[in-house]
């Protein structure tokens, strides 16, 4: 591989990994909505668990759907990585002090999945510090 092809790879890397982090990050969040609107009973048991059955359910996936869109959009992506931060924040949270890592036998797989997709969100969050309004310059 010589030097002109490592620098298209890298410039490649650079322009598409922040678009596959924030569709990977939109996706985990899209697609669990199914579970929240259709009150499938492990999100019921969790959000009931929790004392937020169904108002919390119903705002919660509101609450990523506008995320996921949210970051679909490049000028909007700043704001769509910093509610992903807030809702899953909040999810991890719920996971330490009130459900445990594993829920009904999952093996831990919605924690770990919350870990990833704060992870993800951070890394975006900071791709994209710029275009955070008014204190983005700064950075």
């Amino acid at each position: 591989m010589n030097v002109t092809s490592k620098l298209k790879t890298t410039f490649n890397m650079k322009k598409y990994l922040p678009l596959v982090l924030r569709i990977i990050v939109a996706l985990i969040l899209i697609q669990t909505l199914r579970f929240k609107f259709t009150a499938h009973p492990d999100s019921v048991y969790i959000f009931t668990k929790v004392g937020l059955e169904p108002i919390g359910r119903i705002g919660i996936g509101i609450a990523e759907l506008i995320a996921g869109i949210l970051l679909l959009f490049r000028k909007t992506v700043w704001a769509g990585a910093l509610l992903t931060l807030g809702i899953i924040g909040g999810a991890i949270m719920m996971h330490l002090t009130q459900l445990g890592i594993e829920i009904n036998g999952d093996g831990g797989v919605l924690f770990y999945t919350a870990l990833m997709t704060f992870i993800l969100s951070v890394i975006i969050l900071f791709i994209y510090r710029k275009d955070i309004p008014i204190i983005g310059k700064r950075f």
